[in-house]
């Protein structure tokens, strides 16, 4: 019989203890610390004991190494395709996480049954017949998607020898077990062997797998640390449960950009793809309204226009505030100082509330002409000329700095309507016969002179 071994874990950040302690010394955590059995001999391949052994792999000169480009996998969703950076790779494993409820099991069950190719949809959360009810609502004529409500692995890999399918999707990682680790589903053990048994799996038959992972309280994926590291692709899919739009975002992508962007809308037949986000960051209001401004920004290779909200009022408290969604509020501070000191604005004494709409964060520094624009407005009570926009950082001094790929705001800008777009005076703009008039302004009085006087 096999020696049976015990170690401990930390349930909070995956480390392991040769004993128990009350409190983990890497991640400061108190009674995370569990005892979980590991049986680490007679293990079998992925397939089944009798499984053909792989060729050990030997040592090739760099240039020796084929550079042929990767075909993907069209998964016949643009928003999905794009975040992946093309497509699905053969024999990648793709994790993704989010909020309970935010549809990450809708998601990728729409892609399955929209998929041509076969596809195993494994299932540890719901029956089949639950999975049916959402597929009927979703699209009723998936004929390639089999349907599998398993959490054994072993058991999973005999079906799926039986299939052959082309893309395997698991709902969720945390939900299978394996044999060669005793302790319960969703531990450290468990999830580190299921996940290193998928991974062998993946890369022998060059077969996609997607994993749903759970996240934890504070947002992150719940398991240890090393999931994170032994997919080849983290996405993460926010949105709030009360509102309508989802995005899907990539952390980690060995095989494309992670600041790439994907945006949905929740329907009740499922998720409907935002190809022009453009359209639903921006309010359709015709009334000229205090405090608003339009930025452009880039999210990957992928121009938007968004809008910005600002409110600016007598302080009620001893205190001002300064509350921010979707935006730096150190870099929201540093622009309030750069307005009291290069422009003359005196708003140490005021509350400042600044909103990027539509629920997305931005970090983009191009946006900071922007957000002066809309506090400014705000201040004055005087609305900024409809259809004017903004592309510019701001920088200490109070000059006017450039930013990249300006001529692909522009153009978002006049596709969208705009009339004007306040730009750098440094940026270098080889654009001709646009519809839009760019204006170069070099330092920040210019702008606030030239839109209010």
């Amino acid at each position: 019989m096999a020696k049976i071994k015990t170690a401990f874990f930390c349930q909070n950040c995956g480390t392991q203890h040769a004993k128990w302690v009350g409190q983990c010394p890497a991640c400061k955590e108190w009674n995370t610390v569990v005892e979980e059995v590991v049986q680490k001999e007679g293990k079998t391949a992925w397939k089944h004991a009798g499984a053909p052994t792989k060729k050990v792999a030997k040592p090739l000169k760099i240039n020796e190494i084929s550079t042929e480009k990767e075909l993907r996998i069209n998964t016949f969703d643009l928003e999905f395709n794009r975040v992946l950076g093309g497509g699905l790779v053969p024999g990648s494993l793709v994790l993704l996480g989010g909020e309970p409820g935010v549809g990450k099991s809708t998601l990728l069950l729409q892609i399955a049954l929209k998929l041509p190719y076969k596809t195993l949809y494994v299932s540890g959360e719901e029956s089949q017949k639950q999975i049916k009810m959402r597929a009927d609502r979703i699209h009723p004529e998936g004929e390639t998607c089999l349907v599998l409500t398993e959490t054994k692995t072993q058991n999973i890999f005999q079906q799926i020898v039986a299939t052959e399918p082309d893309i395997v999707v698991i709902d969720s990682i945390q939900t299978l077990h394996s044999d060669h680790i005793e302790s319960a589903a969703g531990s450290i053990s468990q999830i580190r062997e299921c996940t290193a048994e998928l991974i062998k799996f993946a890369k022998e038959t060059h077969t996609p797998v997607v994993l749903i992972g759970h996240i934890t309280k504070d947002g992150a994926i719940a398991g240890p640390k090393i999931l994170e590291h032994m997919v080849d692709t983290v996405l993460q899919f926010e949105g709030d449960r009360n509102h309508v739009y989802r995005i899907l975002r990539a952390l980690k992508n060995r095989f494309g950009s992670t600041s790439e962007l994907g945006i949905y809308e929740m329907q009740g037949g499922g998720l409907r793809q935002v190809n022009n986000p453009s359209e639903i960051l921006i309010s359709k209001n015709d009334d000229g309204l205090s405090g608003t401004a339009i930025a452009s920004t880039v999210e990957g290779m992928r121009p938007l226009m968004i809008e910005i909200q600002a409110l600016v009022s007598t302080a009620v408290y001893g205190t001002p505030q300064r509350s921010t969604t979707g935006y730096n509020a150190k870099r929201l501070n540093m622009l309030l100082a750069v307005l009291e000191k290069r422009a003359g604005f005196k708003l140490g004494a005021k509350d400042v509330f600044l909103n990027i709409t539509g629920g997305i964060s931005v970090d983009d520094p191009a946006i900071d002409l922007a957000v002066i624009a809309a506090i400014l407005s705000s201040s004055e009570d005087i609305p900024i000329e409809k259809g004017v926009c903004f592309a510019a950082e701001v920088g200490l001094a109070g000059e006017i700095r450039p930013v990249q790929r300006a001529e692909q705001r522009i153009l978002e800008a006049e596709k969208l309507g705009f009339t004007k777009i306040y730009v750098s005076k440094n940026n270098k703009i080889g654009l001709k016969d646009t519809l839009i008039r760019v204006q170069m302004a070099s330092r920040i009085e210019d702008v606030v002179t030239d839109l209010f006087g």
